[in-house]
C-alpha cells in the first residue's frame, strides 16, 4: 500500500509543478505589456534597417549540418580515446570503421561540390 502513496504522491508533485511552473510565467509575462520595443526582432534598442525577415542560403545550413556531424565525430573519438587500452583490437577497428564512414561521407560532399563557398 505505501507503494501506491508514493506514486501518488509523485504524480501529484509532478502535476502540480507543471501547472505552477505555467501560472509563474503567465504572471511574469503580462506585467510589462506596453513597450513598443517588445515587437521588434532584436530588443536591444536599436532600430533595424532594410528587410529583417530575410532568408540565409542553403549553403549555411549544409555547412551548420556537416559542423554538428563532424562535431559529434570528436566526441565519440574522445571518448574511444579515453578508453583506448579497455577496448583493444576490436574497439580500434570499430573506430576505423567509424573514422572510415565519416571519411567517405565527407569526400562525396567534397565532390559534390558542397564544400566550395559561393
Amino acid at each position: 500500500m505505501t507503494g501506491l502513496w508514493y506514486i501518488l504522491g509523485f504524480a501529484f508533485a509532478g502535476i502540480s509543478f507543471v501547472f505552477l511552473t505555467i501560472g509563474v510565467s503567465w504572471l511574469l509575462s503580462h506585467r510589462h505589456k506596453g513597450d513598443r520595443h517588445k515587437g521588434l526582432p532584436y530588443e536591444s534598442g536599436i532600430d533595424t534597417y532594410g528587410d529583417t525577415w530575410g532568408r540565409f542560403g542553403l549553403s549555411f545550413y549544409i555547412y551548420a549540418l556537416l559542423f554538428v556531424a563532424f562535431d559529434i565525430e570528436v566526441i565519440f573519438i574522445y571518448l574511444w580515446a579515453l578508453v583506448f587500452r579497455d577496448v583493444l583490437v576490436g574497439g580500434l577497428v570499430s573506430m576505423a570503421i567509424f573514422v572510415g564512414i565519416l571519411l567517405l561521407g565527407l569526400g562525396y560532399a567534397w565532390r559534390k561540390g558542397v564544400l566550395t563557398w559561393r
